[in-house]
């Protein structure tokens, strides 16, 4: 056994109830942000480690112990999530900050088209997953001790600031500057709907984030919470959404799939099914246009963010090279978009 595991194990004795040496750890493949890990002790028993990675990062990226506090807190909420079990911010154990929770069993969607499922099931893993992100939105943040994690407000002008400048910064001759970024950089702060709500904000909900019941459609633990804050709900809604909008080959998308077809719900019923849930008047369409345009700037400023790891090289998957080139076709797609429901003098 190398140093860092002994180290690992020790405070894995010392931290977590019920562990159980010696300690088997494997990486998991597939992620782009914070290295992840499965760890198995004597017993068979399985958890989850996640740690900021190696290497120079950007002011604010990989915040583990944000993670660790979200989950922590909606632990006795109606949001699933793995449970928090320990966190060490002490970078001499495995050579950065890292959190260890409970391992969940069950199935992670890739595609969001579901392939190898029957229409009654996609339909009601859609449901479900519609469900967790309404219930999310909803959890009091003040009750839950999440007060003071974020600022209420003014969100939109804040966020878009944090990602011009996390672009800017990520701008290097591996990660060129993308033309349409910086348009949308200069029209996004001069369209922001007025609307103030705020709630605890996840940053990441993809289908791919989260685990689904073994055999039901159920959705079991709501991962990666690196990016969660307070926030503006339909910021993080419309995010979500972004599958409707982008292809498969853009990112993990399904646009131009025939949704009747394979029982999913379409963009406008599977938004209208969330604002009943939440209880929030139908969206006027510019504003839900602003939303999703947001949304694909702020997927492009963290796509090229990877791919400036990539380039650095301190991306910690093997993928990060081609994942990041996806900036680019995405900030033109919002660009698009843009252009495509608003009049030039809006522009």
């Amino acid at each position: 056994m190398n140093d860092t595991n002994e180290r690992l194990e020790a405070w894995m004795h010392a931290n977590v109830v019920g562990f159980e040496g010696p300690l088997q750890r494997k990486p998991f493949e597939g992620g782009q942000s914070n290295p992840t890990f499965l760890l198995t002790d004597a017993k068979g028993t399985r958890y989850v480690l996640r740690k900021k990675p190696d290497g120079v990062l950007l002011p604010s990226a990989h915040a583990v112990d944000r993670e660790f506090r979200a989950i922590s807190a909606l632990r006795d909420t109606r949001v699933p999530v793995a449970p928090a079990l320990g966190f060490c911010g002490n970078a001499e154990v495995i050579g950065t900050p890292f959190y260890v929770m409970a391992f969940v069993d069950g199935r992670i969607f890739w595609d969001p088209t579901l392939p190898g499922l029957s229409n009654p099931e996609r339909a009601a893993i859609y449901d479900d997953m519609n469900r967790v992100v309404a219930e999310l939105h909803r959890v009091d943040h003040r009750a839950v001790g999440l007060g003071d994690y974020g600022r209420p407000g003014n969100f939109f002008d804040r966020q878009i600031g944090r990602w011009t400048r996390q672009y800017h910064e990520a701008v290097s001759p591996g990660a060129p500057a993308i033309p349409a970024m910086e348009r949308l950089i200069e029209w996004l702060p001069r369209h922001v709907p007025f609307d103030d709500s705020t709630c605890i904000f996840h940053g990441d909900l993809r289908i791919d984030n989260m685990i689904f019941h073994p055999t039901e459609p159920r959705v079991l633990a709501v991962l990666d919470w690196e990016l969660s804050t307070l926030g503006h709900p339909l910021a993080d809604f419309a995010y979500h959404a972004l599958p409707w909008r982008l292809t498969a080959s853009q990112f993990r998308g399904m646009a131009g799939t025939d949704y009747a077809a394979l029982g999913i719900p379409d963009e406008q019923v599977y938004l209208q099914t969330y604002c009943r849930r939440t209880g929030r008047a139908p969206i006027d369409p510019a504003h839900w246009e602003f939303y999703l345009a947001y949304s694909m700037f702020r997927l492009a400023a963290i796509l090229h963010g990877i791919l400036r790891r990539a380039a650095d090289g301190t991306a910690s998957s093997s993928q990060a090279r081609e994942t990041g080139a996806r900036a680019r076709p995405i900030a033109e797609a919002a660009w698009k978009q843009v252009e495509a429901h608003f009049p030039a003098s809006q522009r």
